[in-house]
């Protein structure tokens, strides 16, 4: 037998083309991957939501109930507070827009998509918001009258620590980011190419 007469066995066998697209489990894989970037996105949006307001409320409250005057206390509980209300604004804004993505392959494609343009912006936002929380901590360190040269050094490693891990983070969201849309744009001339698909 012929390898030709045995591609032709396998082809009819299978119903399928050889070399073919499948594009059931291509679809099935798009689903997963927009279920994961939907997931990720909704845990990094929870989690900075609840820590930035647990915060917060645990620097309002030592304010509050430390004596003297606590100047750089309340700007960094003000800038968690504010961090959170934003946070929780682009939460409500991306779950509106979630509906306007229809249930077709490159829908779904789409939607996971911008659910990882949305993680990447976030993840950016938040290490960048390290900075400024970086700087009020010292501040109100020292108005307190317990910064030491020690409680500096270790912040700064602390927090170069945190910017570290941040961008790491970061540079994950972004080339996931990069692996969808080079899926988009490989979909994109396959279906210009065959518009049966």
């Amino acid at each position: 037998m012929e390898f030709e007469e045995i591609k032709k066995i396998w082809d009819m066998q299978n119903n399928e083309t050889l070399y073919a697209i499948n594009e059931k489990a291509l679809h099935h894989r798009i689903l997963s991957k927009k279920r994961s970037a939907g997931h990720i996105a909704n845990f990094s949006e929870l989690l900075s939501i609840f820590v930035n307001a647990g915060i917060g409320l645990f620097i309002l409250g030592m304010a509050i109930f430390s004596p003297g005057a606590h100047v750089f206390m309340y700007l960094m509980a003000a800038w968690m507070f504010m961090t959170t209300l934003y946070l929780i604004m682009t939460r409500i804004r991306r779950r509106k827009s979630e509906n306007r993505f229809d249930r077709s392959m490159l829908g779904d494609l789409d939607h996971a998509i911008s659910n990882a343009t949305y993680q990447v912006r976030l993840s950016r936002i938040m290490l960048w918001n390290s900075l400024p929380i970086g700087v009020l901590i010292p501040f109100g360190f020292w108005e307190r009258g317990k910064l030491s040269v020690w409680i500096l050094v270790f912040m700064l490693i602390f927090f170069a620590f945190v910017y570290y891990a941040g961008g790491w983070e970061h540079r994950i969201y972004k080339r996931k980011k990069r692996e969808l849309e080079a899926l988009q744009k490989k979909l994109m001339s396959e279906e210009a190419s065959n518009p049966s698909f």
